[in-house]
């Protein structure tokens, strides 16, 4: 980035990507003050360009802050997938790492991780901060519809798509509580991790669910549906 003074006497610039310093300038904002304390002329400021340069990418605050929503919830997904990595060697193993990646992400990416979920912007802002939510969510919704598969004959289970909400919303609250890596995290007198492990197996339990692990690459004997059918698409 250089500077120079233009004939009006005000601080001008040549910036060599403005859109990626706003974001690198605001998600240290969010990680600093969290995602309401700052005005979109702190992150101007922060980012060493004019009050008016933003508005070369960004409408306004509330844009920015979906920008960085957005690209959280992309990096969001492929920690998922990586973790789930399409239920190997078998669905209860892969399950497990998802959560322990969920909190992870948590963790290491607080201020990603407040955009997406703490900064009061409409999931449906945009259509491309809705897609990249709905495929992150996706990754969880796959997982609960293969734990569905695991379902004993018999047995009444709820849909997958309920599952897989209830499961987020576990995984959620453990992660905003006790699972952060900033100052909103709480004591807990155990780990993250093995909070959620515990609420899981519960859950599963509870359903009737076949907690222990299969052997690896076992599972084509499994029914693969219950007797409450198949997820809504």
């Amino acid at each position: 980035m250089s500077w120079h003074k233009d004939r009006r006497g005000e601080r001008g610039y040549h910036h060599g990507n403005l859109k990626e310093a706003l974001l690198q300038a605001a998600l240290g904002l969010i990680a600093e003050k969290g995602p309401a304390g700052f005005t979109f002329a702190d992150a101007a400021r922060t980012a060493g360009v004019s009050a008016a340069a933003p508005y070369r990418h960004f409408r306004d605050r509330d844009d920015l802050l979906a920008n960085i929503a957005q690209r959280g919830f992309e990096q969001f997904e492929q920690t998922l997938a990586q973790a789930w990595d399409d239920g190997r060697p078998n669905t209860v193993t892969a399950f497990e790492r998802l959560g322990k990646a969920y909190l992870a992400f948590a963790r290491n990416e607080p201020a990603f991780y407040s955009a997406m979920f703490e900064s009061g912007i409409p999931a449906d802002s945009s259509p491309e901060l809705m897609a990249a939510g709905e495929r992150a969510f996706g990754v969880i919704r796959a997982a609960a519809e293969r734990l569905a598969a695991l379902t004993p004959p018999g047995v009444p289970r709820p849909p997958a798509l309920m599952m897989a909400l209830h499961i987020w919303s576990m995984s959620h609250g453990i992660a905003s509580l006790f699972g952060r890596g900033d100052a909103a995290r709480r004591k807990l007198p155990m780990s993250p991790d093995d909070l959620l492990e515990a609420g899981a197996l519960i859950y599963l339990r509870g359903l009737g669910f076949p907690t222990d692990r299969p052997p690896d690459n076992n599972e084509a004997s499994v029914p693969k549906s219950g007797p409450w059918g198949s997820a809504p698409k």
